[in-house]
């Protein structure tokens, strides 16, 4: 007996991404980290909670992200010359909610960070950072791709918050076949 591995998307027709309700259904079935973006702008730390983070290069050291045009921190980061990519641990869900929302103040108020050489701050417990100097802004629909020229890094074993579903979670490795 054959399986037909198109019988889903025929049970399932493909939408109208003007249907934006159904569109950001179809984009939560992919799962991805969660990061928290920081940069030091006009002597004020901004930030904000981002799934787009992706990396792009290893020969240089690239990575991307996306940001609304439409978002209040959009200057600070393109004209900041830089940002710190904190890849949030599992335990960090709070954080992400914390960075999803309020003013800039808020967002920051409480959490322990370090301000590393370049002037942005790497926050506490993190899996992950990257620190990067501004390399590229490519204008892409109502976002903008920032991509970023690693200058430094550093992890841990800690494993990392997962976003898919409209829901946080862990990656869970499956046996191997």
């Amino acid at each position: 007996m054959t399986t037909d591995p198109f019988a889903a998307d025929r049970d399932n027709p493909p939408g109208r991404p003007e249907n934006t309700g159904d569109y950001k259904k179809a984009l939560a079935c992919f799962g991805t980290g969660v990061t928290v973006i920081t940069a030091y702008h006009d002597w004020q730390d901004v930030g904000m909670t981002c799934n787009s983070f992706s990396s792009v290069s290893l020969n240089p050291a690239l990575v991307l992200w996306s940001i609304r045009k439409a978002a209040s921190s959009l200057i600070a980061f393109t004209e900041s010359n830089g940002f710190m990519v904190n890849v949030l641990a599992h335990d960090q869900q709070a954080l992400a909610m914390q960075f999803a929302s309020g003013n800039m103040t808020e967002r920051f108020m409480g959490v322990p960070a370090e301000r590393h050489h370049s002037d942005r701050l790497c926050l506490a417990g993190t899996s992950a950072w990257f620190d990067c100097d501004l390399h590229q802004l490519v204008d892409a629909g109502d976002h903008l791709i920032v991509l970023g020229k690693v200058r430094d890094y550093g992890w841990n074993d800690t494993p990392a918050l997962a976003y898919s579903a409209s829901q946080f979670g862990q990656f869970t490795p499956l046996p191997s076949p």
